[in-house]
């Protein structure tokens, strides 16, 4: 099973380092893989258990085509 944190701060930019201490206490939930997404007052962080898709394709937080949309999940889409 994956490992999924955020951070939300209306009132100042994230602290990556901070998200990243966040995912990376979550190494148990998923060992192969990990990301961090943060733009102003909004982080989210992914760590990613690899089972039926072992591709880069799974490689997470994902973004849109567009690149307005940002999506972390456990599972499939």
């Amino acid at each position: 099973m994956c490992g999924i944190v955020g951070l939300i701060n209306p009132d100042s930019a994230i602290d990556q380092a901070t998200l990243c201490e966040m995912r990376d206490a979550l190494t148990h939930r998923g060992p192969d893989d990990a990301g961090i997404w943060a733009h102003g007052g909004v982080g989210l962080a992914h760590r990613r258990l690899s089972v039926v898709d072992l591709s880069d394709a799974g490689h997470q937080p994902m973004k849109s085509a567009d690149g307005n949309w940002i999506i972390v999940f456990n599972g499939e889409v």
